[in-house]
């Protein structure tokens, strides 16, 4: 009987999680690191969750997660706060497709973008298919969606289209408009990495974000796609180099994983460094489409991702977790140990 007894405690244990349940429950301590500290645990909050975007927004730590779900159940976003990286508050529904007309479903990979006051989340929805794709199922893909953007004056929302349309909707260099990762660089020029399907662009933003600002020589966008690259980048600064990140691997399954390039400008060329984030079959495997976190005054950073729990028992069983993330004394990235413990409590002394 003993055989039929484990199947069972396992897919209540999974429905407890999907319901709220917390990674340190009723009974039990908090998650402690060696030195007996207590720990963010990971995942860091219940749910299914995936994709996420992590910010600092004044004096609390912010993520935008993907609600790791059917696509047609992707109808909504949700968002969590901190102020310690150890305790979190869930603010959920911040928008949905009531307020995105043109949006059906697959809400995806928030990225969001605090200014003058307002606060912008970019997003992409509809899982847009190009006809000409391997992809494209007649009847069944959407051909229009994209990259859209609603703005807030809370970063908790609620958050209201601005355009009423995508603003990137279109398959440029044959690049997918999902995954959108947004800064601005030290000149004060507004840029957007994003792609799917094994391609990656850079594009400009005009400053109000009503539209992408041509380049000096007329493109509309640059391809920087670099070797290995699948889906999901990010583009930060660091000691005068742009780093640019991106997840390999299908989505789906144990191969999913990081990679990193570095280059003088945000054009590139991004040579391929080497795989900072992957699985570890005695924590958790899928590790991937990740962003970090970098607190103002310190020479912490941190890699915010999803994994899938062992054993993983559906495609969208993903949660999100956080794990320190550093650089050697030559820039390069190391690669990041992933854990159950996460990360000690890190509050903020210093608002960007």
């Amino acid at each position: 009987m003993r055989k039929f007894l484990l199947p069972i405690l396992g897919l209540l244990a999974l429905v407890w999680f999907a319901c709220g349940g917390g990674n340190t429950p009723a009974g039990q301590e908090a998650p402690t690191d060696s030195l007996g500290t207590k720990t963010s645990g990971n995942p860091i909050f219940p749910g299914w969750y995936a994709d996420p975007e992590a910010i600092i927004i004044g004096d609390r730590y912010w993520i935008f997660p993907t609600f790791s779900d059917a696509f047609d159940r992707q109808v909504f976003l949700d968002a969590f706060s901190s102020a310690d990286l150890v305790n979190w508050t869930k603010h959920p529904r911040i928008i949905d497709t009531t307020a995105v007309k043109w949006a059906k479903q697959a809400m995806w990979a928030p990225a969001i973008l605090p200014k003058d006051g307002k606060y912008y989340l970019f997003f992409s929805a509809n899982d847009v298919q190009n006809p000409q794709s391997r992809y494209y199922q007649a009847g069944k893909s959407f051909t229009f969606g994209g990259i859209g953007v609603a703005v807030a004056d809370r970063p908790e929302g609620p958050y209201r289209d601005l355009l009423g349309k995508p603003l990137v909707s279109q398959f440029y260099n044959q690049a997918q408009p999902i995954d959108q990762c947004v800064f601005q660089d030290t000149t004060g020029q507004y840029y957007m990495v994003y792609g799917g399907w094994r391609r990656c662009n850079l594009a400009r933003l005009k400053p109000d974000f009503s539209a992408l600002e041509p380049f000096a020589d007329g493109d509309t966008v640059k391809e920087i796609t670099p070797e290995g690259y699948v889906e999901g980048p990010i583009m930060f600064r660091h000691r005068g180099l742009y780093y640019l990140m991106w997840s390999e691997g299908n989505w789906t399954d144990s191969t999913y994983r990081v990679a990193y390039g570095t280059a003088a400008t945000p054009l590139g060329p991004f040579a391929r460094q080497g795989t900072i984030l992957q699985a570890d079959t005695t924590v958790a495997t899928g590790a991937g489409h990740h962003s970090v976190l970098h607190p103002p005054g310190t020479t912490d950073w941190y890699v915010v991702y999803h994994r899938r729990p062992i054993p993983s028992q559906g495609r969208d069983h993903r949660v999100v977790c956080i794990d320190k993330m550093e650089f050697a004394p030559d820039g390069s990235i190391k690669p990041v140990r992933i854990t159950f413990e996460g990360v000690p409590a890190r509050p903020l002394t210093a608002k960007p």
